[in-house]
């Protein structure tokens, strides 16, 4: 008897759904930081004991499309609506439930088991929880609904137990010792983004995409060249900082987290190029990935 399945992860932006991710497959598959819209992709991250493969999807946080880019991580978010065994819905303590009501209602008209996690409980008070748990009840009446602080690792054992009694019987997806569906390339353009993400503010992180034009891999190292796209030439300067500092710091501390994701030593190198409009071109988004058709 084994047991597999498809488990989503769906939610508005900043809600804490990529630190629920990697706390659940216990690796640093997803960037998370405290700036919405982080994850642009739907990642999967491959959980397997002898018995069990569960595959999990961390999907960008459901919004209003402003341009191109936006459309195509809203099509990810929706996309997992479709294939999911078990839908994890996520939101918090202090989320406005009637936000991007369109999209809860295709969640109240899923037909796979919903659980609402809502996280972030360590911020409330244990007084006002039952209102929002009646709040969301209200919304989601299918939905069974659990307390959580992916933060502080509050209730994942709980939901993991819970997920595994609803996946369906069913041989594995993935080989067994695979644990995600992206590449190598893929972890890095995050990881550089993810800094960019920490360090720089206003328009600039989200004006900035990242592409691998180079990965060779040896026993003992691995050499890289990447290229961080931005829309303007006054962006590509704040990049840069002076003396080129700024870059030079989002460098170091990329390669640190890179060390430490492949385990042996990086050699990094970091350039910027400026790409007019990326975020509204098909044809460059196709290129970075983003769009599902």
């Amino acid at each position: 008897m084994h047991k597999a399945g498809f488990v989503n992860i769906v939610g508005n932006p900043n809600v804490g759904k990529s630190t629920l991710m990697n706390q659940l497959v216990g690796e640093r598959i997803s960037i998370a930081t405290f700036k919405a819209q982080t994850t642009r992709h739907r990642i999967m991250g491959i959980v397997n004991t002898p018995d069990m493969q569960i595959v999990f999807s961390d999907t960008p946080g459901v919004l209003k499309p402003n341009y191109k880019l936006q459309e195509s991580m809203l099509a990810f978010s929706e996309s997992a609506l479709q294939d999911a065994d078990v839908l994890l819905y996520v939101t918090d303590v202090v989320e406005n439930p009637e936000k991007n009501k369109d999209f809860l209602d295709k969640v109240v008209r899923m037909p796979v088991p919903v659980l609402l996690l809502i996280n972030k409980i360590d911020q409330s008070e244990q007084s006002k929880l039952g209102d929002i748990v009646d709040k969301w009840h209200a919304l989601l009446p299918n939905a069974e609904i659990l307390p959580i602080s992916a933060k502080n690792k509050f209730g994942v054992d709980i939901l993991l137990k819970r997920i595994y009694e609803l996946l369906p019987d069913s041989p594995p997806y993935f080989e067994k010792d695979q644990f995600t569906d992206k590449p190598a390339r893929f972890f890095v353009s995050e990881i550089i983004r993810e800094k960019i993400l920490l360090y720089y503010d206003k328009e600039i992180p989200y004006s900035v995409e990242v592409r691998v034009e180079s990965f060779k891999e040896s026993d003992s190292r691995i050499h890289i060249n990447a290229v961080i796209y931005v829309e303007r030439d006054s962006q590509k300067g704040i990049i840069i900082g002076h003396q080129g500092y700024a870059l030079k710091k989002v460098s170091t501390e990329s390669r640190k987290s890179l060390e430490k994701f492949f385990g042996k030593n990086v050699y990094l190198e970091v350039f910027v190029k400026v790409d007019k409009d990326w975020r509204n071109s098909k044809e460059e988004l196709d290129s970075f990935g983003y769009n599902l058709v």
